[in-house]
């Protein structure tokens, strides 16, 4: 069957979590640049339908898509770099898969036939796979001409092999121009020893051909740069050309994979094995909008103080959409984000007398905070920490953000200590409570936990013309963001909240939903009900986020002032056409004689942070 689409299949070896999700984002963020119209493609071999009933814990963060699919946290990695709006089938499951294979032997489209995982269970992953690559991903609504498939897990778990075999029949189906595999792999480099490692990816290697794919590419994870002893092991034994041995050492922030990838000439070598119909030339502005990100990153040292209060801080991933619109949006005024966690529940005066000292360190940590940022999260535990927070910032008029459960529990809050109402609280905390300022959502559904919630992206129509956040939006008279929640503010008792300067300034189409409150008389108190996370970019930051991180560096009148001009479409130019209202931290750009410097001597910091 001949197919004029291109697919690269990134696998990995030798261990999880080596950066599979940073480096396939980094390789469309070339071929974006280049011209080409890129998809991308998360394969996860668990039975799960999909991410959305899984513990932060388990995963990390569960993100969520325009059409509401609860997919893995890599479809945030694609979206942000390469600025595209990807779909719930984008993530391919087992559990999805095995569901669909199910429902046809049910309708009887297999005809009576045993069904078995070879040729039905793989014949369904190609056919999944080559529908959901040809969907428009961007505002051309162009056909994309290559995707990006990054598979889950490595190479030998026992999930995988049916989806290694779709593959291993895939090739040969759509033609050797057609197809390249990259093998992602670790080069470890033991301590005691101080020399890399080869033998773990030439086994990975060999298993990989063992199963019928055979490495284009081989690209190589390790603390250092890859030496050419080791190059030279990897080609003998791997069968790859030296070339084709790609070094990806860990860097000092993510943004750096790119460049470090044009720089080895992996997309000359793309272009060769694909036949890519566009020269393999990125856009020089493209690149150098990179390079200044990535020197910025490197360069700012101005920092700004914001502490998370969250109830699953124990793992970064669980809020890795929501550091990332922090971070996005303290580069975009060239400030060093300084981020520190405290849990929850070590706020709660209950603490005190169980772990005095986490206790004391965590009013201690939250009494350095610039700015404060509650999240979302569900269940009991911690809630009284977060209305404990969400206090210290009213009463304190720290800058404060609420998101979603953080919406909820400022609203719980105010009720108790303004308008005096001591039980005040949510239905999904306290059903009996006398004053239920939050309530379930009347299409909840409680015996059914998966895709039930409000999910996906809706619109938000401004109630007050003047207020803060629809400035911060640039005036406009509705906004579209993503949610995922299954209760919401009581409408009945909103008048009430309004009359004592909790204003709630947006709210859904229906006029009854709220999605946005204020509080009046505070440098910055907002929260919204909608995750305007999701939709953050590294070039594009969340107007939110990036009024948390103006208002605790005391600068969001200012901006305000000047029409909301600072925005990543003029900060990430040349350094010519930088804006200037920050000249000192301007003049500290990184030189391109330097940032290339710094390329060679790059060294190991954060393997898988992600934008």
């Amino acid at each position: 069957m001949g197919d004029d689409m291109k697919y690269i299949l990134v696998s990995g070896g030798v261990i999880s979590g080596i950066g599979k999700g940073v480096f396939t984002s980094s390789v469309g963020t070339l071929l974006k640049a280049s011209g080409l119209s890129v998809s991308a493609i998360k394969i996860d071999p668990y039975l799960n339908i999909d991410a959305g009933t899984f513990s932060p814990y388990e995963h990390g963060e569960v993100f969520v898509l325009d059409d509401g699919g609860e997919v893995d946290l890599d479809l945030g990695n694609y979206e942000r770099f390469l600025d595209i709006t990807l779909h719930r089938d984008n993530n391919i499951t087992t559990g999805k898969i095995y569901s669909h294979v199910i429902q046809k032997e049910r309708k009887g489209d297999y005809l009576g036939k045993t069904v078995q995982v070879v040729p039905h269970v793989t014949d369904a992953i190609i056919e999944w796979v080559q529908q959901v690559a040809r969907k428009p991903v961007d505002d051309s609504g162009r056909t994309p001409q290559v995707c990006v498939i990054e598979l889950g897990g490595t190479i030998g778990d026992i999930e995988g092999m049916p989806f290694i075999e779709a593959f291993r029949q895939f090739q040969f189906r759509i033609g050797a121009s057609n197809f390249c595999n990259i093998h992602l792999s670790l080069v470890p480099e033991p301590q005691n020893i101080g020399e890399q490692k080869t033998k773990p990816t030439q086994n990975s290697v060999r298993q990989l051909r063992s199963q019928g794919l055979t490495p284009d590419l081989i690209v190589c994870r390790s603390k250092n740069k890859l030496t050419e002893s080791s190059k030279e092991k990897l080609s003998n034994f791997c069968h790859v050309p030296k070339e084709l041995v790609i070094s990806v050492p860990d860097c000092p922030s993510i943004y750096q994979v790119p460049l470090l990838l044009h720089k080895q000439k992996v997309l000359d070598h793309l272009s060769k094995k694909l036949q890519l119909p566009s020269p393999a030339s990125p856009s020089m502005s493209m690149l150098k909008k990179w390079k200044h990100l990535s020197a910025r990153y490197d360069t700012v040292t101005q920092g700004v103080k914001i502490v998370l209060v969250g109830k699953y801080t124990r793992l970064e991933d669980a809020y890795i959409s929501v550091t990332k619109a922090l971070r996005h949006a303290a580069l975009g005024i060239r400030k060093k984000l300084i981020l520190s966690y405290v849990e929850a529940e070590n706020l709660e005066v209950s603490k005190l007398a169980e772990e005095p000292v986490e206790y004391h360190k965590a009013w201690q940590t939250l009494a350095e905070a610039e700015g404060v940022l509650i999240p979302g999260g569900f269940g009991n535990r911690g809630i009284e920490g977060k209305v404990a927070a969400a206090r210290y910032c009213r009463e304190r008029k720290v800058p404060m953000l609420g998101v979603c459960l953080g919406m909820q529990v400022a609203v719980i809050e105010f009720a108790r200590n303004v308008l005096g109402w001591e039980d005040a609280n949510s239905t999904e905390f306290n059903p009996d409570t006398k004053h239920p300022v939050v309530i379930d959502m009347p299409e909840h559904h409680p015996g059914d936990m998966g895709g039930t919630m409000r999910l996906g992206k809706r619109r938000t129509v401004f109630k007050d013309k003047d207020c803060l956040t629809r400035k911060l939006y640039k005036n406009v008279d509705y906004v579209e963001e993503r949610h995922r929640h299954r209760y919401e503010i009581n409408p009945d008792i909103v008048q009430e909240l309004e009359k004592y300067g909790l204003k709630f300034v947006g709210h859904d189409e229906s006029q009854v939903r709220m999605e946005i409150m204020e509080l009046q008389d505070h440098p910055y108190f907002i929260a919204t009900q909608f995750h305007p996370e999701y939709l953050t970019r590294p070039l594009h930051h969340s107007p939110p986020y990036m009024g948390l991180i103006l208002a605790a560096s005391g600068k969001l009148q200012q901006y305000l002032d000047r029409g909301c001009q600072v925005s990543p479409s003029s900060v990430y130019q040349t350094a010519e056409e930088e804006d200037d209202y920050d000249d000192e931290v301007t003049q500290a750009m990184m030189p391109e004689a330097l940032f290339e410097e710094k390329l060679k001597q790059v060294k190991v910091s954060a393997p898988d942070e992600s934008i």
